[in-house]
């Protein structure tokens, strides 16, 4: 039966989280006031890739590391995550990657220090509230009278979507293929689709604007999220730092509210 997952993080997004974009952090102005790792005064940008369904907890964590780390700036560009290795086999100035499979990340590998996972994560079925099309199970996904959206394969939550319903034996046809996760999720909020396949996060990110269909664990799959230094990262020690405390204890709380499950 559908259920709803509720908004989580409510509180701590009140903190006003900063997410800025990757090109507002690679000015030729910006490298002359800061210099490599830092300018005069002690300041340091950190520039990090990563995975879109990590956006709402990230932008949080951001602002936490912030406030611990005084002189450091984190910002972040997120997409999928065949998106981001792109942009680091391109050269693209950053200094941490964090993607949602290790199979992404397994792809760059002579670009990263040594990755480590820090959460994991699981799909389920989401729906527009009110459960129009009236899903209950994996299996209404095969109806093609439902507008189903998913993840293009190449993304990792398009893969593992596919993965689930092959393991189900369900035989669903996309009407869409979106980008990245966050895309499938924003399909289903606007009503353009009757169900969609995401990650608990996901789903519990965007609070009553879907309704969720749970995924029987022996049907759904488990994601994981290695994150690594980059190679070229104009600020490797802090780079490494800010790995390092994503496997704290803060950050792993944070990840814990939003729904991520432990490393």
């Amino acid at each position: 039966m559908s259920t709803r997952i509720p908004r989580r993080l409510a509180a701590a997004l009140l903190l006003v989280p900063l997410a800025l974009p990757l090109a507002a952090c690679g000015s030729d102005d910006a490298d002359d006031d800061e210099g490599e790792g830092g300018g005069a005064g002690g300041e340091t940008t950190l520039t990090v890739l990563a995975a879109a369904s990590l956006t709402d907890v990230f932008e949080v964590a951001g602002a936490l590391y912030e406030e611990a780390s005084p002189g450091v700036t984190v910002r972040f560009s997120f997409a999928g995550s065949q998106e981001l290795a792109a942009q680091v086999t391109q050269g693209v100035p950053a200094d941490v990657l964090v993607t949602a499979d290790t199979e992404t990340m397994a792809g760059v590998e002579g670009e990263t220090g040594e990755p480590t996972v820090i959460a994991r994560n699981e799909l389920t079925i989401v729906t527009p509230p009110g459960n129009p099309a009236g899903i209950d199970a994996i299996d209404d996904l095969a109806d093609p009278a439902i507008n189903l959206v998913l993840a293009a394969p190449e993304v990792p939550a398009g893969r593992y979507g596919r993965e689930i319903l092959d393991r189900a034996g369900v035989d669903a046809r996309p009407d869409s293929e979106e980008p990245n996760v966050r895309a499938v999720l924003g399909k289903v909020q606007l009503g353009e689709a009757d169900a969609g396949l995401v990650y608990v996060t996901d789903a519990a990110s965007a609070g009553d604007d879907v309704l969720t269909v749970p995924i029987p664990e022996e049907q759904n799959t488990v994601a994981e999220y290695p994150a690594a230094t980059l190679d070229g990262a104009d600020s490797p020690d802090e780079a490494a730092a800010f790995v390092e405390w994503l496997n704290g204890a803060e950050a792993q709380a944070l990840l814990n509210d939003a729904g991520f499950l432990a490393p």
